[in-house]
């Protein structure tokens, strides 16, 4: 960083890059939209060594551990496409984790993608995609 962008930053003068304004309204509007269908907001941006959960749920008895997925095209291909076998990797082993600090509940778990479709800097839709896929191997038990 150069001493001109440091001085901005030091300042708060700096915006914000395009790609992160996008991803805190993909997640607002994914917490909000969850709310609305009763889930129990807990936590976000729950980070480990291993990686980053965007959201936390509760739903009933149920843990939900949720990636957002903001994308203003859907031209190449979903955005929950990009959830692919590393990604739903990362996310499990942060998910225990993240049990881990609750000293390891019996408590049932399940993953959702959100995906959040932009127009303009505006939410256009969003779609709730539940239990999306299951424990990676080899975490899951059974």
């Amino acid at each position: 960083m150069n001493l001109a962008a440091r001085v901005k930053s030091l300042l708060g003068r700096t915006e914000k890059p395009e790609h992160l304004r996008r991803g805190e309204l993909g997640e607002s509007a994914a917490k909000k939209h969850l709310q609305k269908l009763g889930l129990k907001f807990l936590t976000a941006n729950f980070r480990s060594d291993r990686g980053e959960i965007d959201l936390v749920f509760r739903d009933h008895d149920c843990l939900v551990f949720v990636e957002v997925k903001a994308r203003s095209s859907e031209e190449w291909t979903r955005p929950a496409a990009a959830v692919d076998a590393r990604k739903r990797r990362l996310l499990s082993q942060t998910a225990l984790d993240y049990l881990k600090l609750l000293k390891n509940p019996e408590v049932k778990i399940r993953f959702d993608i959100v995906e959040v479709l932009l127009a303009n800097g505006e939410v256009r839709e969003v779609r709730h995609l539940p239990n999306t896929f299951s424990l990676s191997k080899p975490y899951r038990y059974g």
